[in-house]
């Protein structure tokens, strides 16, 4: 199944891939803000400042909005000229949560109109043309089907984790989640390493609402591994380089600790289980601190090598892969496979 599973983690899929939409337009330059809201019945709303989903239509004799969410593999991340790389579930994202959905409501601005379309159990209802508008971006509603998943709540630090995380990869990006389900009580949290101008200002209710904005990227993902240990040495080692349909960016702090706290992605997606990113930069890693090391003379002819366990103690580090043809094992995309990037 393409979102593994029908409990939690299946469900908490569908946010992730039409957060995931959104966030190929920022990777692409087009969108600067996403908005994520859980909304009091039970519906989850996406909003961007992006292109918007195209609306004119398409060589199959309706629109292309709705090819886009009726039929597999014809998203944007099929075309490279639409985006040059891309998260989610290899471009069929959208009509996945589609069919898993017992309604789906979507508003799009583009092309000078804005723009709505709903879905009931997949089914499209007609494309309508609203009155013009200058802006462009795109709300996406949807409420997942009950008789598929064995629950329909979602978790708010499930959702949290992931909005958090993209903010990291995105350097810039602003992300605000929003849980319209909990009381008046709650309090605004404010976790954001810089927040954006007028992020402070608490709105006229006091929806639980958390706002992530790291101008630093990788480097404030690192001091936040490292928030609660102390690292011995102040900046964060950070390079970025870039190859022939890849880009990688990596940052690293080490702290007085004995554990390392290595994480890897691919186009923003989390690799948990590694994959060829990451061991290479482990063994790149290794050979570059042993070389040092004896060029230095920290270690004598008859001393051994240094190995990556040794190298590796106390190490908080991310590994930020983008590459234009990812190969993962498995739909759901925990280990990349590209061999190509482990020499890199």
């Amino acid at each position: 199944m393409y979102i593994a599973d029908t409990g939690e983690r299946g469900l908490h899929q569908l946010v992730r891939e039409i957060v995931d939409n959104s966030v190929d337009e920022a990777m692409a330059g087009y969108a600067t803000r996403v908005e994520v809201t859980l909304l009091a019945d039970g519906g989850v709303e996406v909003s961007d400042d992006g292109r918007g989903i195209p609306v004119e239509m398409h060589a199959q004799g309706i629109p292309t909005v709705e090819v886009v969410m009726t039929r597999l593999h014809a998203g944007g991340k099929f075309d490279s000229e639409t985006y040059a790389v891309s998260g989610g579930l290899h471009g069929v994202g959208l009509s996945v949560v589609n069919a898993l959905s017992i309604r789906i409501e979507l508003a799009i601005d583009r092309d000078g109109y804005h723009w709505t379309q709903n879905y009931q159990h997949a089914k499209p209802e007609e494309l309508v043309r609203g009155a013009p508008t200058k802006r462009t971006g795109n709300t996406t509603r949807f409420w997942p089907d009950p008789e598929i998943f064995e629950t329909t709540t979602f978790n708010f630090e499930t959702v949290a984790r992931r909005m958090q995380e993209m903010a990291f990869l995105n350097q810039g990006l602003t992300i605000v989640l929003t849980d319209e389900r909990a009381s008046a009580a709650d309090e605004v949290d404010s976790e954001i390493a810089e927040a954006p101008k007028g992020a402070e200002e608490a709105p006229a209710e006091q929806l639980k609402t958390r706002t992530y904005h790291y101008p630093g990227g990788l480097a404030d993902f690192v001091r936040h591994l490292n928030r609660t240990k102390q690292p011995i040495h102040n900046s964060v080692v950070g390079f970025l380089g870039k190859g022939s349909g890849h880009e990688l960016e990596v940052a690293m702090q080490w702290n007085a600790g004995y554990s390392e706290s290595v994480h890897s992605f691919a186009n923003a997606i989390n690799t948990h289980e590694g994959g060829t990113h990451e061991e290479g930069f482990r063994a790149a890693l290794t050979t570059v601190v042993d070389k040092y090391a004896r060029d230095k003379r920290l270690l004598k002819e008859k001393d051994g090598n240094l190995t990556g366990d040794d190298i590796r103690e106390g190490l908080a580090a991310i590994v930020s892969l983008k590459v234009a043809e990812p190969q993962f094992e498995g739909q759901t995309k925990t280990k990349l496979g590209n061999t190509e990037v482990k020499t890199f």
